[in-house]
C-alpha cells in the first residue's frame, strides 16, 4: 500500500531503541510520514548471544515466516494484513524468499541486508550504534522500545525498576543449520508434506531423513541421556511453548516427537515407497543458494559436542557438516496485559511505547506486526491524527488485544501466567456462519472448523479494508 496520508514537518524526531524486526518496522513506518527516527542499535558496540552480524532486523532462529496461506491461516493473514498497511519486513521477505512448501521461508542474509540497505539510506533515519543502559532522558519525548528477546541486561534491570515488576524472562533456543553437500541425498529425498506448492516453491522444499522404529529409539535414548546445557543463574525461567528445544519435548513422553517436529504424515519415501517410515526429520532451505538448510524443530539446548554426535544418527546426516549448532538464550518480555494500555503505551510513563517480542508476542511476524502497529500509533500522535483501534476482528487487532489486556490473570496472588503468544484464531472474536456445505448438509469435525477459519479471514479482511478507509494515516 502507497502511504497517501498526512506527512509531518516536526524537528524532535522519535527515538525507537532496538534495531531488530519490531525496531526496523517501527522506524520505517515512521520515517515514511516524514517523521524524523533516530533507531538505536546496540551491536556491534555490544554482542549478544545469538546475533552474528551487526546488519539490522538479523534472523536468529528459524528462518520461517510460517504459513503465507491468508484464507485457512491465522499467521498467513497477517501476513496479507502487515503487506496492505506498507510493512518493510514482509516486503523484505517477498523479495528474499526461498522455497518453503506452504510457508514462506527467506535468504537470511539477504533479508536483513534489504532491511538495513532501506533504513540506512533513508533521510529521515539516523542510525547510531550506541548500548542503552538506562531508562531513555525525558527531553527525548516520545520513545518506542523495542529491544526484543535479548534485551541488554541493565536496560532490562532499568525497566523492571520503571514497573516494580520481578521477572521478565523466558528461554528461547536455536536450532542447527547444516551444509546440503553433507546431507547423503542417497537416504533423504525432497518432498513437502502433502506436496503443498507454497510462496516461491515446487512442492519439493524439504529434505526428508526417514527413520525406523528402532533408529527412533536410540536417537530418543541418546537424546535422553545426553548432556545438555544449564543455567542456574537463571532457574525458574519458563520456557515459551512453541518454541521448545527437542530433549525438553521428549523428556515429556517418548511419542512426543513422533507427533511433533518428526511426525511421519504426508510424506512418501521414493526409495521405498512401500514402507512407511516410522519418523521423519525435515530440513527447509536456509539461504538463496541453496547450500544451507536448517533442521526443522530443532532448537535445542544440548552441548556441542553432544549435538554433533547425536544428529548424526538421523538418517542421511550420518555425515553431516554444521555451519551452526543450536543453542538456547533468555528472552525478556513484559508483564504486558497488566503494564501496557490498548495502545502499547506505558502505564506508569507513556512517553514510553513498546514493540514487538519484548510486549509478549512470540515469532518474527507477530514481533513485526506489533513494531508496525507501534509505528502507526506513534505517527498519528506525532501527526495530531485520530486513529481508530484496529479492529479485534483482524489478525494484528487481535493480537494487540491479546497483549494488553485479554490475558487472564492468575488468581490468589500467585505469580503472573501471562506468557508469549503467536497468533492463532482462539484470539479472534467468535463468529457465527453458517455451518452446512453446498448441498445444505450440516458441517462437523475439521470440515467446520475449515469454514469457520475461512469465515473469520473473510471477516477480518474485509474490517481491515474498512478500517484503512477510514484512517488514512
Amino acid at each position: 500500500m502507497a502511504y497517501v496520508g498526512p506527512m509531518a514537518n516536526t524537528a524532535q524526531p522519535i527515538h525507537v531503541i532496538g534495531g531488530g524486526l519490531a525496531g526496523s518496522e517501527t522506524a520505517w513506518q515512521l520515517a515514511r510520514r516524514g517523521i524524523s527516527v533516530v533507531l538505536h542499535e546496540m551491536r556491534p558496540v555490544s554482542k549478544t548471544d545469538a546475533h552474528v552480524t551487526d546488519q539490522l532486523a538479523e534472523l536468529v532462529c528459524s528462518n520461517s515466516f510460517r504459513s503465507d496461506d491468508a484464507v485457512n491461516n491465522a499467521v498467513g493473514l497477517l501476513h496479507a494484513e502487515m503487506r496492505k498497511l506498507g510493512s518493510l519486513i514482509m516486503e523484505a521477505a517477498d523479495r528474499n524468499q526461498v522455497p518453503a512448501g506452504g510457508a514462506l521461508a527467506v535468504d537470511r542474509e539477504r533479508f536483513a541486508a534489504f532491511v538495513s540497505t532501506r533504513l540506512q539510506s533513508h533521510p529521515n533515519v539516523t542510525i547510531v550504534r550506541e548500548t542503552i543502559d538506562c531508562m531513555p532522558p525525558i527531553e527525548w519525548g516520545r520513545t518506542i522500545i523495542a529491544t526484543g528477546p535479548l534485551t541488554e541486561k541493565s536496560f532490562a534491570e532499568s525497566i523492571l525498576e520503571l514497573t516494580g515488576e520481578r521477572q521478565l524472562a523466558f528461554f528461547d533456543a536455536i536450532a542447527p543449520i547444516v551444509h546440503f553437500e553433507s546431507i547423503d541425498m542417497n537416504i533423504a529425498w525432497f518432498q513437502s508434506r502433502y506436496d503443498k506448492v507454497g510462496p516461491g516453491g515446487s512442492g519439493a522444499d524439504y529434505i526428508n531423513c526417514p527413520m525406523t522404529r528402532e533408529e527412533y529409539e536410540a536417537f530418543l535414548d541418546a537424546l535422553l541421556a545426553a548432556e545438555k546445557t544449564e543455567f542456574k543463574e537463571w532457574e525458574g525461567t519458563p520456557y515459551f511453548d512453541g518454541c521448545l528445544p527437542i530433549e525438553v519435548m521428549a523428556e515429556r513422553g517418548r511419542e512426543t516427537l513422533r507427533h511433533g517436529p518428526m511426525k511421519p504424515v504426508g510424506l512418501t519415501n521414493p526409495q521405498s515407497p512401500t514402507v512407511k517410515p516410522y519418523a521423519i526429520v525435515q530440513l527447509r532451505q536456509d539461504n538463496a543458494l541453496g547450500t544451507l538448510y536448517n533442521i526443522v524443530g530443532f532448537q535445542t539446548k544440548l552441548k556441542y559436542s553432544e549435538q554433533a554426535r547425536i544428529l548424526r544418527m538421523i538418517p542421511g546426516l550420518q555425515h553431516a557438516e554444521f555451519a551452526r549448532l543450536g543453542g538456547i538464550h533468555r528472552n525478556t518480555y513484559l508483564n504486558s496485559s497488566q503494564l501496557l494500555d490498548s495502545t502499547l503505551q506505558l502505564k506508569a510513563q507513556s512517553r514510553l511505547r513498546f514493540a514487538g517480542q519484548i510486549t509478549g508476542c512470540e515469532g518474527y511476524v507477530e514481533s513485526s506486526a506489533i513494531g508496525l502497529a507501534s509505528g502507526l500509533l506513534t505517527a498519528a500522535e506525532t501527526l495530531g491524527c485520530n486513529l481508530e483501534p484496529f479492529p479485534a476482528t483482524t489478525a494484528l487487532g487481535a493480537l494487540i488485544n491479546h497483549i494488553t489486556g485479554g490475558h487472564i490473570e492468575t488468581i490468589d496472588n500467585g505469580p503472573p501466567s501471562f506468557q508469549p503468544m503467536n497468533i492463532n484464531f482462539g484470539l479472534f472474536p467468535p463468529i457465527a456462519f453458517d455451518a452446512v456445505d453446498a448441498n445444505g448438509k450440516k458441517l462437523k469435525g475439521p470440515d467446520k472448523g475449515a469454514e469457520r477459519k475461512r469465515a473469520l479471514t473473510a471477516r477480518a479482511a474485509a474490517d481491515l479494508d474498512q478500517w484503512v478507509l477510514k484512517n488514512p494515516i
